[in-house]
């Protein structure tokens, strides 16, 4: 077979990259131009169909049963109209109805628009509207909760009874099921696949557009760098409504052929149990759930001699927890970088020995990262500046923004809003002082809030430290500290 070697910074090793045909090819881009994540996750006859996929509350379900569901829903979508393009909202708790009209709306060309169970009814009726959708599943609190704010868009409730409701739609779907049941698969790479919102800290929440090359080019590119296998079993402990628990922990899972545990909510109890007991080999959180997590290892020490790598993002993790976790567990964590609009960006190196806290690591394979100076031009090596990233896994664009798409954006470039550096010492290592937004000027100097709150961190007496600037007449701005 045609290919290259190439080296990795993150798994430190050389690596022989294959030229398959075009339409097989998946990893580092260069086609094909008809591409659909479902189909890469199901359609694979290297995973065994009888093996568990996942396994939710205690109840599992194979790859051949999930690939099945998936398409009886993308049947039941046809039948309620949903046509390729059409946006459709998916508000429910953690659940198997959640992942398999996530993937049923992928798979017949769709765009998933998950929100949080938890969003207000105004918040509900934005996203809603903004993003045109034309089909809304949420369950009966969710109705209630908002109210009629939501009656002009078309209402299915999975919990509820009745001809015209979810259960029976299903079973219709189920019961008329025939040979020919397969979706098309129709999509192309650069059509949208799912439309996220981000937070408006400064303004009305954004819809950011991730086609299907987004999705599938950063699986792939997280298979390679975390090293996954279908003998891993992932304990999924995260929201699905979130690109976190969804397409990096859900979605990397499937792509490898591994088993997922998963947990509706997490439990510190329940996840020393799970861990021993389910053999697990992967755990991803957010650094709230490693400091919950880790007095409850120190009081039943599990077994963890089955685990393999103890995974961190979503927010900065402290050194403080980083070391302390070592202490108590053996495992450095891993932390990597991300965000709504290019999913995973960085990753420490899988060699435990070479992650670093307070580092976010490396690009990841396919992912360039540039560190721009104010001019506009890049950074001395070492200099902070804002981080900008380029590869397949960054979005398409704002949803129905073409102007602030145009600011987040320099051609392929995306303008993070995070400013951190490059180690030259250390083969471009990459770090994380915070974001453009909260850089303080005190008297002519810049003051990252991160620096100063990981060397208040570092002091027993603090547990956590929040640092922001305020208005200041002879300083411009002073530093202050919030300290717990």
């Amino acid at each position: 077979m045609r290919g290259f070697f190439c080296f990795s910074s993150i798994t430190g090793r050389r690596r022989w990259v294959g030229l398959a045909p075009t339409s097989q090819r998946i990893g580092l881009w260069s086609g094909p131009s008809r591409l659909n994540l479902v189909e890469v996750l199901l359609e694979r006859e290297r995973v065994s169909q009888a093996k568990t996929a996942i396994a939710f509350e205690g109840h599992p379900y194979t790859y051949g049963q999930l690939k099945a569901t998936v398409y009886e829903h993308a049947a039941l979508l046809a039948r309620l109209g949903v046509r390729q393009g059409d946006r459709v909202a998916l508000q429910l708790p953690k659940s198997m109805e959640f992942i398999y009209l996530h993937l049923a709306v992928l798979s017949a060309g769709a765009v998933t628009l998950p929100l949080n169970p938890a969003y207000t009814a105004e918040e509900t009726a934005y996203f809603l509207h903004d993003s045109g959708s034309a089909l809304l599943f949420t369950d009966r609190a969710g109705a209630q909760r908002a109210g009629n704010r939501t009656e002009t868009i078309r209402t299915v409730l999975v919990d509820e009874p009745g001809t015209d409701h979810y259960r029976s739609l299903v079973e219709r779907s189920r019961a008329e099921k025939g040979p020919e049941s397969k979706p098309a698969y129709s999509t192309r790479a650069d059509d949208p696949a799912m439309i996220c919102y981000t937070s408006g800290t400064t303004g009305k929440p954004k819809g950011a557009v991730i086609t299907h090359r987004n999705l599938v080019s950063n699986t792939a590119a997280l298979y390679e760098a975390w090293r996954w296998t279908q003998e891993d079993v992932l304990l999924h402990v995260l929201p699905l409504f979130h690109v976190h628990g969804l397409c990096v922990a859900l979605h990397g899972a499937l792509h490898a052929g591994a088993t997922v545990v998963m947990h509706e909510k997490f439990d510190p109890v329940r996840v020393c149990r799970a861990m021993e007991e389910e053999k697990c080999t992967v755990f991803m959180g957010v650094p709230t759930i490693y400091a919950r997590l880790g007095p409850e290892l120190a009081i039943r020490r599990p077994d963890l001699s089955s685990m393999r790598v103890f995974i961190s993002g979503s927010a900065p993790l402290k050194e403080h927890l980083f070391a302390s976790f070592r202490e108590l567990t053996g495992f450095p964590i891993l932390e990597r970088y991300g965000m709504t609009e290019a999913q995973m960006i960085a990753s420490n190196p899988y060699d435990p020995e070479r992650r670093i806290p307070g580092s976010v690591g490396y690009p990841l394979p396919g992912v360039s990262v540039r560190v721009v100076a104010a001019s506009g031009d890049d950074a001395a090596p070492g200099d902070v500046g804002e981080v900008w990233v380029k590869g397949d896994n960054v979005f398409q664009g704002y949803w129905g923004r073409p102007a602030e798409t145009a600011r987040a954006k320099d051609g392929a470039w995306l303008k993070t809003g995070d400013l951190g550096y490059r180690d030259p010492r250390d083969g471009g290592r990459l770090y994380l002082v915070g974001r453009a937004r909260e850089l303080i000027i005190s008297g002519g100097f810049n003051v990252y809030p991160k620096e100063v709150e990981n060397i208040l961190d570092n002091h027993p007496a603090v547990r956590e430290s929040a640092v922001f600037g305020l208005e200041d007449p002879d300083l411009g701005e002073r530093v202050v500290a919030a300290v717990v």
